[in-house]
C-alpha cells in the first residue's frame, strides 16, 4: 500500500506538471533531449560497466547495439521535431465548404514505460526518447532482471531530471503490479506475449491506450538461389549477437534441400571465425540461471551437430546448431531467445509459406534469395512485424521504417516519426467560415434536398 501511494504521487505530480502546459514549448522538449543526449554520453564509463556486470556485454555491443541508436533517434528528433508537431492542413470536402481542415497532435500525458532486460538500455530509454519529444511525462521501469543496467539508470535520469517530467521507479514483480493499478494516459512494454497480456488487461481497466512490443519464433528461409557466403555470415551474426537474446534474431532456419550441407558448412565456418568464446569482445554470457537452465532443456543432443557445451557457473552457452529439427520437438514449441539455431530442411517453398502462416504471427522475418519471385510471396504471403531480405535484424536500425509486432508479436511501432506518433493523439479540427454555407442540412427537409444531399455526400 506504501509503494501505491509512493507511486500514485509521482504520478500526480506528473499530471499536474503536465497541465501547465510547459511541455506544449517545441524548445522545451529539445532541451530536455539534449540534457539526456549529454547525461548519457557523460556516463558512457559507468553503462559499460554495469552491462557487463549483468551478462558480459562488451563496450563495443554496448555501444553498437544500444547506445548508438540511442543517440541516433536524439539527434532525429532535434532535427525533425519542429516539423512533426506542426499543423498539419488536409484537404476539406465539398460538404464543408467553405472551411479549411487540419491535424494537430497531441501529447497523450503522463506515460508509463517498462523496459525489457536484453537490450536495458535501448528498450527502456528509446521510448522514453519519443514519449519526451512528443509532449509527455515520463514514468519508466526498467527490468529488474538486468539488475546493474536499471541502477545505473534510475542514478543518472533521476540525478538529472525533474521528477515530474522523467522519473525512474526500480523493483521487480511487485513493482509492476503496483504501477499497473494506476491510471496512466499511455503505457508502453516491451516484453514477453504472457506478460503483454498482463498488461493489456490492466490498462483495460481505464481505456488506457497501449503499445506491446513482444516477440515470437522469428523464420528464416534460405532458398537454393541464395548467396549462401553471404548469408550464413548475416544469419551467424544476427543469431548470435548478444548470445541470441534479441527478440528479433532469426528463431530457426527453414533451407533448401540442395542447399543445406553447402549452408551448415557455412554457419559453422563463420562461428569460427567470430571467435563466439567465453571473456571475449564478441559474445555474452545468458542473462540468468533460469534462462540458462531453459536453454538447455530446449537442446536435444542427439540432434547437435556443432556446439552444445555450456558452463553453469557463468550460464556461457556456446553457439549450438541442432540438425533435422521438425514441429514436435521441444525446441519449436517456444520462442528460443538463445545462441542455439534449429535448422529444418524443405523442398517446397508455398510449404513452408503455409507452415510458419499456420502459427503466431512472428515480430520479424528473413528471407535469402536471388529470385524476385520469391521475395514477391514472401512479403505477400507473410505476415509480420517487419522483415529484411537477404539480411538480419538491420531493419531496426532504420529510423524511417516502424519497428513493432503484429498479433501475438505485439500491437503498436515505434522509431523516428513513428514513435512521435505512438506517443501523440492526432486532433482533427474543423473551422468554418460563418458566411456562405448552403441550407440543404437544415429542416425542413424535402426529396429535392436529399437529391442535392445524394450529389455531395
Amino acid at each position: 500500500m506504501e509503494k501505491l501511494s509512493f507511486l500514485n504521487e509521482i504520478v500526480v505530480d506528473q499530471r499536474a506538471f503536465f497541465k501547465k502546459g510547459v511541455l506544449l514549448d517545441i524548445n522545451y522538449r529539445k532541451e530536455l533531449l539534449l540534457k539526456l543526449k549529454t547525461i548519457i554520453n557523460q556516463n558512457e564509463s559507468f553503462l559499460y560497466d554495469a552491462i557487463k556486470m549483468d551478462f558480459g556485454k562488451s563496450a563495443f555491443e554496448t555501444f553498437a547495439t544500444e547506445l548508438s541508436l540511442i543517440y541516433a533517434e536524439i539527434d532525429y528528433f532535434l532535427k525533425n521535431l519542429n516539423k512533426l508537431a506542426k499543423p498539419k492542413s488536409v484537404a476539406t470536402n465539398l460538404a464543408n465548404q467553405l472551411g479549411k481542415s487540419k491535424i494537430y497532435t497531441e501529447a497523450y500525458g503522463a506515460v508509463l514505460v517498462i523496459g525489457a532486460w536484453n537490450y536495458p538500455y535501448q528498450l527502456s530509454l528509446l521510448p522514453a526518447v519519443s514519449a519526451l519529444a512528443a509532449g509527455n511525462t515520463v514514468l519508466l521501469k526498467p527490468s529488474e532482471i538486468a539488475f546493474q543496467s536499471a541502477l545505473i539508470i534510475e542514478k543518472i535520469i533521476n540525478e538529472n531530471f525533474p521528477k515530474e517530467v522523467f522519473h525512474v521507479v526500480n523493483g521487480g514483480v511487485a513493482m509492476a503490479t503496483a504501477l499497473l493499478k494506476i491510471r496512466f494516459d499511455k503505457i508502453f512494454f516491451t516484453g514477453s506475449p504472457q506478460v503483454g497480456k498482463i498488461v493489456y488487461k490492466a490498462a483495460a481497466e481505464y481505456l488506457t491506450p497501449v503499445t506491446l512490443e513482444l516477440g515470437g519464433k522469428s523464420p528464416t528461409i534460405v532458398t537454393q538461389s541464395a548467396n549462401l557466403k553471404v548469408a550464413a555470415r548475416r544469419i551467424v551474426w544476427g543469431k548470435f549477437l548478444n548470445a541470441g537474446q534479441t527478440c528479433i534474431a532469426p528463431d530457426y532456419i527453414y533451407v533448401h534441400h540442395s542447399v543445406k550441407k553447402e549452408f551448415i558448412e557455412e554457419i559453422i565456418k563463420h562461428i569460427k571465425a567470430f571467435q563466439y568464446t567465453p571473456d571475449s569482445e564478441n559474445y555474452t554470457y545468458i542473462i540468468n540461471k533460469h534462462h540458462f537452465d531453459r536453454l538447455l532443456a530446449l537442446m536435444d543432443s542427439n540432434k547437435i551437430i556443432y556446439g552444445g557445451n555450456a558452463n553453469p557457473d557463468v550460464c556461457f552457452i556456446e553457439p549450438t546448431i541442432m540438425d533435422n529439427v521438425n514441429w514436435e520437438d521441444k525446441i519449436m514449441q517456444e520462442e528460443i531467445f538463445g545462441p542455439i539455431l534449429p535448422i529444418l530442411v524443405y523442398q517446397d517453398l508455398e510449404e513452408v509459406f503455409k507452415t510458419i502462416d499456420s502459427n503466431e504471427k512472428p515480430l520479424s522475418a528473413y528471407i535469402f534469395t536471388s529470385d524476385n519471385e520469391d521475395k514477391d510471396l514472401f512479403v505477400k504471403q507473410l505476415s509480420f512485424g517487419g522483415a529484411c531480405i537477404n539480411d538480419t535484424i538491420m531493419h531496426v536500425s532504420n529510423p524511417n521504417l516502424p519497428f513493432g509486432g503484429v498479433g501475438n508479436s505485439g500491437m503498436g511501432s515505434y522509431h523516428g516519426k513513428y514513435g512521435f506518433d505512438t506517443f501523440s493523439h492526432k486532433k482533427s479540427v474543423l473551422e468554418k467560415r460563418i458566411i456562405g454555407e448552403p441550407k440543404i442540412k437544415y429542416p425542413p427537409y424535402t426529396s429535392s434536398k436529399k437529391k442535392w444531399i445524394e450529389k455531395l455526400i
